[in-house]
């Protein structure tokens, strides 16, 4: 996955909510280039120095590729929200739902005259818990409902039976993004910690509590999710897939973690009675999520779980919840100064509620046939190139190496959109209430997911709606996806050179493609189990091989004092330094038979390498940088423009650096 580019254009004028005729986009841009500064000793800063100069919108907490792709996606989605607004539809239709859903959510008198009332049943419900049995009632309703709190539940495939879905239970119940955020005693950790704790007691307030009952409430809601996090794994350690993995019969959840109704939440939830077994990802968590149940008082729990349903609901209710939320959640955390306009939040709303049905019109619009068979064939020699790594791996053994080939065999490629829409004939959709609307869609979803179990697994599904500016590899189902989303200029245009649009893509075809072969998705075999087929020596050397990206990564310090952690962001750091190896060979193969000229002034490698750098163009506030080095798997990316670069020969050589000091050995 990866964060996206904006022209100047956009940045010098208005991002307001009209859509604006875009100038012709390129993957190589000379405006960006700052050519005082030497690509061999940064080439972030040669390629995109005179973007580092861009001012920061308001609305947003980092500016860059992603932003410019999404305002053009946006305004393809706001003209067919706005037109199915005002065109409506019978009900049940496609076109009902996407109007009626942003016509619920664009008229905020409605929204404030209906004040909580929308939320009642739940708040209701938590207002009544009376005893343990009751609590573990309402947590299940909650979960049932699409408001899940405590703990997350999902179905998935199983990892070491690919054949079946089966339910999974994990850690969860934070309303700060990462357990450590309780935990950390620097200044900046426990000021948020502070906001965070006025932030509940605001909202609190919001809901009608007395200012002296949400202070203390807010206290035993930290108090209770600290002894969550307490619990709860670290990122690093829930990277480990089999370590996560603990497959347990329905009738032994009372002995791995007695205290939690078990019974209870399988039948509030309506599980299939037939499902003989779950996963439990974090089984400590559970066995403390029993004990706190029974320790900590029922007040504690009551203004939890009312907390977190008004966590859940702030972002659709009436402006002095939007606002509150904002102000703890977008300008605490990420430093963001104004809250984006209404029609971009009802968008991503709709977006996450009813995605595919938007997905249907906005395809039409924005991804040819021609873009999509091209992409294809850019897959197509990536997964050459990627087969020609791995038969040229020294440090393979042939046993390893055939177990590879046979995983790259059987790999899957979505592009574009799905060959199968979603069904949505069984949500119902009005314009009476926003909230309601965005509550009965995840509740829809729940029972989706939950249907599944006992089914044949579908490779139907996508994990991302068509419009999404982002894309994915499942190790389960060995599949990558990319969506149109994504595959829009400058990273990927069909008429642009094959040079500007392998670059661009090393961070997305390369990058997800490399993700199959990772620390955590070499643990998956050729039919997605989580299944050792390395030989003891071969793991060895790649262990060895990543301990040194470990290392690279973790000498680089994006802020004064805090360094990336090589071991939270391993996947990604191997994933983003073998895709541009592997992209670039790509576009090697795919360009074998041709005569390659220089383009204004750049020869082919080097417009590969300059559109790979400006592919990841960002600009980042403070906040938002400490946020991702905190509490995300990813570099922040000018190291994901640096780290891969590093140790490239043929980087080198189409700049005429000198020789590195010391040869790193490749993975990929």
């Amino acid at each position: 996955m990866k964060a996206l580019l904006l022209l100047p254009l956009f940045v010098a004028g208005a991002l307001a909510g009209s859509a604006l005729e875009a100038p012709r986009v390129t993957g190589v841009d000379r405006a960006y280039l700052d050519p005082a500064v030497a690509p061999c000793a940064n080439f972030y800063d040669y390629a995109n120095g005179a973007f580092n100069r861009v001012p920061i919108p308001g609305e947003y907490a980092s500016y860059g590729v992603n932003e410019e792709i999404n305002e053009r996606n946006f305004a393809i989605l706001r003209t067919i929200l706005e037109e199915s607004a005002r065109a409506g539809g019978a009900p049940g239709t496609l076109a009902q739902r996407v109007g009626d859903f942003y016509q619920a959510g664009m008229d905020e008198a409605a929204i404030a005259r209906a004040g909580l009332a929308p939320l009642a049943p739940w708040l209701g419900r938590i207002a009544a818990i009376r005893d343990a049995a009751g609590l573990q009632a309402v947590v299940a309703g909650l979960h049932a409902d699409g408001l899940g709190s405590a703990f997350g539940f999902g179905v998935q495939v199983d990892d070491k039976d690919t054949t079946a879905m089966i339910a999974s239970f994990s850690q969860g119940g934070l309303g700060l993004p990462e357990r450590d955020y309780y935990f950390r005693s620097d200044a900046p950790s426990v000021a948020i910690r502070r906001a965070y704790v006025r932030h509940v007691a605001r909202t609190l307030e919001l809901a009608g509590d007395t200012p002296a009952a949400s202070a203390a409430a807010a206290d035993a809601i930290l108090a209770l999710e600290t002894r969550l996090a307490g619990a709860s794994r670290t990122l690093v350690e829930r990277r480990d897939p089999e370590r996560n993995y603990r497959k347990v019969a329905r009738s032994d959840l009372g002995t791995l973690a007695p205290g939690f109704d078990w019974a209870g939440f399988f039948a509030g939830i309506r599980f299939p009675a037939r499902e003989p077994a779950v996963l439990v990802g974090q089984p400590e968590f559970f066995a403390a999520l029993g004990g706190l149940f029974a320790s900590e008082t029922l007040d504690a729990w009551r203004a939890y779980l009312r907390w977190h349903v008004l966590r859940l609901a702030s972002p659709y209710l009436d402006a002095a919840f939007v606002n509150e939320h904002f102000a703890f959640y977008g300008r605490t955390l990420s430093g963001v100064t104004e809250l984006k306009p209404r029609w971009k939040r009802v968008l991503a709303a709709a977006d996450e509620a009813i995605g595919e049905d938007l997905g249907q019109l906005y395809v039409q619009r924005a991804f040819s046939p021609a873009a999509k068979a091209r992409a294809l064939t850019m897959v197509r020699f990536h997964v050459e190139a990627m087969r020609r790594r791995i038969e040229a791996a020294a440090w393979m053994s042939a046993s390893t190496k055939l177990q590879a080939g046979r995983k790259l065999d059987t790999l899957r490629s979505k592009v574009g959109y799905p060959d199968q829409w979603r069904d949505y004939g069984a949500l119902t959709i009005t314009r009476g209430s926003y909230v309601g609307n965005v509550i009965a869609a995840s509740a829809f979803e729940f029972r989706r997911q939950l249907a599944k179990l006992g089914q044949p697994v579908s490779r139907a599904d996508w994990h991302m709606t068509p419009q999404t500016n982002n894309a994915y590899y499942d190790p389960t189902l060995n599949e990558m996806c990319f969506p149109a989303g994504i595959l829009q200029p400058p990273f990927f245009d069909a008429q642009a050179d094959d040079a500007t649009n392998y670059g661009a893509l090393a961070s997305t075809i390369g990058h997800e493609l490399t993700h199959g072969f990772d620390d955590e998705g070499r643990q998956y075999d050729a039919e997605g189990n989580l299944r050792n087929w390395w030989t003891e020596a071969d793991a060895r050397g790649f262990q060895e091989r990543a301990a040194r990206i470990v290392r690279q990564y973790a000498a680089y310090e994006p802020l004064p004092g805090l360094r990336i952690n090589g071991e939270q962001t391993l996947g990604e750091n191997i994933a983003d330094i073998g895709g541009l190896r592997i992209s670039y060979e790509a576009f090697r193969l795919a360009t074998a038979d041709q005569r390659l000229r220089p383009i204004d002034g750049f020869t082919p490698e080097q417009r590969f390498f300059i559109a790979f750098a400006q592919g990841w163009r960002t600009n980042q506030r403070p906040e938002q940088l400490r946020l991702q080095v905190t509490s995300d798997v990813h570099s922040p990316v000018r190291w994901r423009v640096l780290g891969p670069v590093a140790h490239f020969p043929e980087f080198r050589a189409a700049f005429g650096c000198p020789p590195e000091a010391e040869e790193v050995p490749a993975i990929w």
